[in-house]
């Protein structure tokens, strides 16, 4: 089969190439793939800014249907149409994986960096992880409940959001866009930033829902919405210094600072406005087992949409 793989180390080193079609395993299945997501993720790995045991083929957000099951796999699997849990080996024993913060344990591979991925016609993943679409989602859209599952980490479990909290998030990519709708969800209102050059993802997250959307004058547009107090919450989605500086500046007193944007490189802020503002500093970082469920109940009532994000 052809396949999108991340030859050597380094940036780019990544090429089309033909790759054995994988072998199922016991308590394993392969899944046929329908669609896949291109992750920011995947970008990292190809400029050589994030680790991947390469040679590998990329891939972590896909559907498609399981077209092979291994011994010990429940047999009602088979033809079933489903995404999957990324964790493809964790130790099971750590504190981590005892809570099912999986995305913790020191020992973790995840399909498409650690192992083969979805960027090929058939991905091998553990029968535990697999998860069946809603009836409602087709296999696009099902190809991105998994940055949703890392937004609803984020939103659900990472943060403290009330309904009526003014929340900006910095970015409408994709992880933005997805955590401006989970927020919605949450009766929170949501002030969602980007650039000149992201009006189309800023209408299109007012086609959303988010009725507060700006490339201009983030600052004032919070200060007016909080009677001059700052965000409650802020969620940090572009991975831009620029960004994070501009939510440093405008979460409030005591309030929520939430990076999820990886930046791939170091980068500079000035912390002691964090400092002397009390404010509470979280990373989100990929996703947990219940953020899952949290995903796929998000998707199947209709609450957030992933659908429109697909160019």
């Amino acid at each position: 089969m052809q396949a999108l793989v991340k030859s050597a180390s380094g940036p780019g080193m990544t090429r089309l190439q033909e790759m054995p079609e994988p072998a199922v395993l016991p308590d394993h299945a392969v899944i046929e793939v329908k669609a896949t997501g291109i992750c920011g993720t995947d970008l990292h790995i190809q400029a050589g800014e994030y680790p991947a045991n390469v040679p590998v083929i990329l891939g972590h957000e896909f559907s498609g249907v399981v077209a092979d099951i291994g011994v010990g796999a429940p047999a009602e699997w088979l033809g079933q149409r489903v995404t999957a849990i990324v964790y493809f080996i964790t130790c099971g024993v750590c504190r981590f994986c005892s809570t099912g913060q999986w995305n913790l344990c020191p020992q973790r591979k995840s399909v498409g960096s650690g192992v083969n991925g979805a960027f090929a016609r058939y991905v091998l993943v553990p029968a535990r992880n697999l998860r069946r679409l809603p009836a409602n989602v087709d296999f696009v859209a099902g190809a991105v409940i998994e940055p949703r599952a890392c937004c609803a980490h984020g939103v659900l479990e990472k943060a403290v959001v009330r309904p009526g909290d003014v929340v900006l998030v910095t970015g409408p990519g994709a992880i933005g866009l997805l955590t401006a709708q989970i927020l919605l969800a949450q009766a929170a209102t949501v002030v969602l930033v980007g650039t000149p050059d992201d009006q189309v993802r800023l209408d299109l997250a007012r086609q959303l829902g988010v009725l507060h959307t700006t490339a201009q004058s983030p600052l004032e547009l919070v200060q007016e919405l909080t009677h001059g107090e700052g965000a409650d919450v802020v969620f940090e989605c572009s991975a831009a210094a620029a960004a994070a500086r501009l939510g440093l500046a405008a979460v409030r007193r005591a309030g929520q600072f939430i990076q999820l944007g990886l930046f791939g490189k170091s980068v500079e802020i000035d912390w002691d406005q964090a400092v002397m503002k009390e404010t509470d500093l979280r990373s989100s970082f990929a996703s947990t087992w219940q953020s899952w469920e949290y995903a796929l109940h998000l998707l199947g009532s209709g609450q957030v949409q992933t659908r429109p994000l697909v160019t």
